[in-house]
């Protein structure tokens, strides 16, 4: 059996076809733990594998001409067992498609799963939020928007005649950032989760009711974020997506996948950007650096800063795990704690994750099966599973 673990060759890149071969790897070497365990009569191989089978987990980044430094954990000053635990544990999570993890700006590990590959653009679904946020701030610099105290209506004046609860008049820029409108959850009711899939238009913000006082309280809302993305295509007078490609996407070397639009043509604020893992983490680095990449100030730093506060604490009530805790919420950003760690957080539905640790200079990022149009025990099974992937790692980080 030994001998048939040290057969698992090391990643080779360069065509479709090597990627595809390198996914297989993967799963080959989760046949051989799996066989491994059994003969040995091994029972909590998940929980504690042993470290002859951990040296033998390959996580060497894919060789892709596109920019990135790759380097070994070791240089980075990064246990390379810790590695091997993540990318082991990795293996037994149904619906992860990719995991990378960054530091010190250099990837130091990348592997790819089930249908998952470093070409593949995945729907990031609500990570899309966060990439949003990031053009507020962005259209907040160059004037487009006078400032997050700008009130929601005056974005939409063809509507403001058929506004009847006087309180959507008070809602600002800041309110929706921090998911503090007053809109509902969608999946709060059958009417509204309908919604959702139906697709949004501007008008929705006339018809669905408020829940709560503007500014008064934390409601998770994927309508009050697409509207967000709809000030800002209105504010800077083209479509959101042509506006992210010039000030986003392009000095972040990114091209970007497909972008859903609503019925009038807004593309979502909310979800369904389509990027691949690497661009993803090309996001969190941006965001880890202070809004600064290859040089450039892409996003301010002072914008970077404010999204990243808490300013709403026990935000999910959801229980994810033991080591997911303290989940705040910031400018369409996550915070969580797992151990003495606490990081900032792009969550997307079905498990999606840009990660980042400031002290520790670290990204993680997640590229899962979107679940698209799943909801509900089993949907959230898969959803905690990545979740907990990279928060029990995060867990096992020695402090800096």
């Amino acid at each position: 059996m030994k001998n048939l673990i040290m057969k698992i060759n090391k990643k080779q890149t360069g065509s479709p076809y090597d990627l595809r071969h390198t996914c297989r790897f993967s799963s080959f070497n989760f046949l051989i733990i799996l066989v491994l365990s059994i003969v040995t009569g091994c029972t909590q191989c998940s929980s504690a594998p042993d470290p002859e089978v951990l040296a033998k987990i390959d996580y060497t980044p894919h060789v892709q001409d596109d920019g990135w430094k790759t380097s070994t954990p070791e240089e980075q000053g990064v246990d390379p067992m810790l590695l091997a635990r993540l990318y082991y544990n990795a293996m037994n999570v149904e619906s992860i498609y990719g995991l990378l993890v960054v530091k010190n700006g250099f990837i130091i590990a990348e592997d790819y799963y089930n249908k998952g590959a470093i070409w593949i653009k995945n729907s990031l679904q609500s990570v899309t939020k966060s990439f949003v946020s990031a053009l507020v701030g962005i259209a907040v610099q160059q004037g487009h928007i006078t400032g997050i105290n700008e009130k929601m209506m005056s974005f939409f004046p063809e509507l403001a005649a058929r506004i009847k609860d006087e309180r959507k008049k008070q809602i600002t820029i800041r309110h929706m950032l921090q998911m503090r409108a007053g809109y509902p959850w969608e999946e709060s009711t059958p009417k509204l989760f309908e919604l959702l899939y139906h697709g949004f238009r501007p008008s929705d913000l006339i018809d669905v009711p408020l829940i709560k006082d503007p500014g008064s309280s934390f409601h998770y809302s994927n309508l009050t974020s697409h509207l967000l993305g709809v000030i800002v295509a209105r504010a800077v007078k083209t479509d959101l997506r042509a506006f992210a490609g010039e000030h986003l996407f392009s000095p972040l070397g990114i091209d970007p996948g497909k972008w859903t639009q609503d019925w009038e043509g807004y593309y979502l604020g909310h979800a369904e950007l389509h990027l691949t893992a690497r661009d993803m983490a090309k996001f969190g680095l941006l965001y880890l650096n202070d809004g600064a990449y290859n040089g450039a100030q892409i996003v301010p730093a002072a914008w970077i800063a404010e999204s990243l506060e808490v300013y709403s604490k026990n935000a999910w009530q959801y229980h994810v795990g033991r080591n997911f805790r303290d989940i705040g919420y910031g400018y369409q950003w996550w915070s969580v704690t797992s151990g003495k760690h606490t990081y900032s957080l792009a969550w997307g539905h079905g498990g999606q994750q840009i990660a980042f640790l400031k002290k520790l200079n670290m990204v993680i990022v997640v590229a899962a099966d979107p679940q698209y149009g799943k909801h509900g025990d089993t949907s959230w099974r898969h959803e905690r599973a990545n979740l907990n992937l990279v928060a029990d790692f995060i867990t096992t980080l020695p402090e800096e």
